[in-house]
C-alpha cells in the first residue's frame, strides 16, 4: 500500500473526524464538520501548529497534530507536542502508525527541535506498548485539570 505523508487540506477534515470517532473518546462523538473547519482554519493562523495526515488510496488512513513551539529555557530551542494520534481502526498493525510517528520525528528535527512529547491515556495498554516498541520512553508524569 502507498501512503502518502502530508499537512492536512481542509477536505481531509471528514476523514479526520471519522477517525477520531473510532477511538471512542467523548463516547465516540466528534465535532460537527462547521465547527472543525473552523477549528482548523484558527489553527493555520499558529505559528507551527498544524494537522498531518497519512493518505492511501485518497483516504484518509492516520492522522495526527503537531505542535512546534520556541522556549525560552533550554537556550531557546525549540520542542513539540504530539497530539490525536490515531490509525484507521482496520488497518492498525500495518505499519502505519510507526510511519506517522518517523515523520513527526522528520518534522521535529527539520525544526530543530530538543524533544517532542505527547501524552497517552493510561488506559490505552497497547498504544503504550506500541510507543515503546518504537524506543519512546516514559518520562516524568502528565497532569491535568479538567474544566467542565
Amino acid at each position: 500500500m502507498d501512503i502518502i505523508m502530508r499537512e492536512a487540506l481542509e477536505s481531509d477534515l471528514p476523514g479526520v473526524l471519522s477517525l477520531y470517532a473510532q477511538l471512542g473518546q467523548d463516547d465516540g462523538s466528534v465535532l460537527p464538520l462547521d465547527m472543525a473547519t473552523s477549528i482548523y482554519w484558527k489553527m493555520k493562523s499558529y505559528p507551527d501548529y498544524k494537522v498531518h495526515v497519512a493518505l492511501a488510496e485518497g483516504r484518509v488512513i492516520g492522522t495526527f497534530a503537531l505542535l512546534v513551539m520556541d522556549n525560552l529555557g533550554h537556550f531557546g530551542t525549540p520542542s513539540a507536542i504530539l497530539e490525536d494520534v490515531v490509525v484507521a481502526e482496520d488497518l492498525r498493525g500495518q505499519g502505519i502508525g510507526k510511519l506517522m510517528m518517523d515523520y513527526a520525528n522528520t518534522l521535529c528535527r527539520q525544526k530543530g527541535c530538543y524533544k517532542m512529547a505527547f501524552s497517552s491515556n493510561i488506559n490505552r495498554e497497547v498504544a503504550h506498548h506500541f510507543y515503546e516498541s518504537l524506543g519512546y520512553r516514559k518520562h516524568g508524569y502528565s497532569f491535568y485539570v479538567r474544566y467542565e
